[in-house]
């Protein structure tokens, strides 16, 4: 789904958006919050399959995540805050916000249950 920035304003619009990949939804609000900025705020629900990052095992991880970002529509040079997502085509893409934060998740260090509370050093040569 993508959404023009021009039409978010300062009311905020409502969205509800299912990935493609996952069976996880995003439900959030956009709102114009600057001359080239529009916050949006959600909340991510759902499941995904993830690999244990020790035994490579997969495993279903619930995610119920609130999110909150900054979208801009021209480039932005700043250290102070990092969370800034850039559509320079002037169009806000929910299914490239949606797949990223799951590749984000997937990524993560996710440990299945048996793997969980192992306390011991892990290395193992290939």
């Amino acid at each position: 789904m993508k959404i023009p920035f021009d039409k978010i304003n300062s009311f905020g619009k409502e969205f509800e958006y299912k990935s493609n990949l996952e069976p996880i939804l995003l439900n959030g609000k956009l709102k114009k919050s600057g001359y080239h900025r529009v916050s949006i705020g959600g909340n991510l629900k759902g499941s995904i399959v993830v690999n244990c990052a020790r035994c490579g095992v997969e495993i279903n991880c619930n995610v119920d995540e609130d999110l909150k970002f900054t979208i801009s529509d021209q480039f932005i040079e700043t250290t102070d805050n990092l969370d800034i997502i850039e559509f320079i085509d002037g169009m806000i893409d929910i299914d490239y916000i949606l797949n990223s934060e799951i590749n984000s998740l997937k990524s993560s260090y996710n440990y299945c249950p048996k793997c969980e509370n192992l306390d011991d050093d892990f290395e193992m040569e290939f």
